[in-house]
């Protein structure tokens, strides 16, 4: 007995030391990062390496955390930047000058690996339409109309990646002056700003008992719906509305930062997130699509419906007057 407790002992202080010597690898997020845990551990393991997951906010919170942390960056790799405001964080030197090397993709973007792609859309709820007998909108011109006030939700540009990407869908689509007018049309008609996008969506869309039967969100969240039921859903309760200057394609990347303290793994956990394992699970582990070549998609992803067509400024354009923007939505929209 004696001997087994020895033995034990020293199995314990074996374990102890070990973690002790992983070295640890920090990486900032916005919250909506989730990857399977047995994926976060197959890279501490084969790179003796502790990650440390940093969760800032949605993405725009992400980045202005980053800004004002610069300094003394809290992070060594940072993964939710889009193509919204790379640029802008590159030019803020945030990112590393040498980025490692991109694995082949669908999608790209400057100065990070891309990761992952999804769209923005408005999506609705099927049922609270059906019994209201109440038609779905053809245009972002109808969301304004009567019939449609007090329906729409959307998180805040400031904080919310897709809230931003959605204006700038707007903008796209409809140029800037007509897409600034729609926001004052849609400000009299009662649109809702959260925060961020759990909020609009566990909160404020009726599908999780709110009011609003209309939120800005991703065209893969229907297939999330019916992920989440556990079997209970065969058809998705939500719909995705694909609107004329409504729907954008958010690429997401993962860039290593200035200032890491370990550059070299950081470097590794980057490409780590483009490896075959990773990119399989982030279609329902984040309801995106990969954004490696010739990764398959989750049979659940049948339900997340691709858009034929979607909206943008360039993206000079964007960095250009990304302040501008944001600000005058703000003052068209709140205040």
């Amino acid at each position: 007995m004696k001997s087994n407790r020895i033995l034990s002992t020293i199995i314990t202080l074996l374990l102890a030391n070990q973690a002790l010597a992983a070295t640890e690898v920090r990486l900032a997020t916005h919250d909506s990062f989730d990857l399977p845990k047995e994926l976060i551990t197959e890279f501490e393991q084969k790179n003796d390496a502790k990650i440390s997951i940093i969760k800032a906010g949605d993405g725009n919170e992400l980045l202005n955390k980053l800004i004002i942390s610069k300094r003394k960056p809290i992070a060594d790799v940072v993964y939710g930047l889009d193509n919204g405001n790379i640029l802008k964080a590159n030019a803020e030197n945030l990112l590393a000058d040498k980025q490692p090397e991109s694995a082949p993709t669908v999608v790209s973007m400057p100065h990070a690996l891309a990761v992952d792609f999804g769209f923005v859309a408005i999506n609705y709820d099927k049922k609270w339409f059906k019994e209201k007998g109440l038609a779905l909108p053809k245009t972002l011109a109808d969301l304004a109309k009567p019939e449609y006030k007090n329906l729409l939700v959307t998180p805040n540009p400031a904080t919310s990646t897709p809230a931003m990407a959605f204006l700038l869908a707007n903008i796209g689509g409809l140029g800037e002056e007509q897409a600034f007018d729609w926001w004052k049309q849609m400000r009299n008609n009662g649109v809702k700003v959260t925060k961020g996008w759990s909020e609009a969506y566990y909160k404020e869309f009726s599908l999780n008992g709110g009011s609003r039967p209309m939120m800005v969100g991703y065209s893969s969240s229907p297939a999330a719906e019916v992920f989440y039921s556990k079997g209970k859903l065969s058809t998705p309760n939500m719909g995705n509305l694909f609107l004329v200057g409504g729907v954008y394609r958010q690429m997401e990347g993962v860039a290593v930062l200035n200032g890491a303290q370990q550059p070299e793994l950081a470097a590794k956990l980057a490409q780590y997130l483009q490896s075959d394992k990773v990119q399989r699970a982030v279609s329902t582990s984040m309801w995106v699509y990969p954004a490696v070549k010739n990764v398959p998609l989750a049979a659940v992803m049948v339900h997340s419906s691709v858009p034929t067509a979607h909206y943008a400024p360039h993206d000079k354009r964007v960095f250009a007057n990304y302040k501008t923007w944001l600000s005058r939505w703000n003052k068209t929209v709140l205040k």
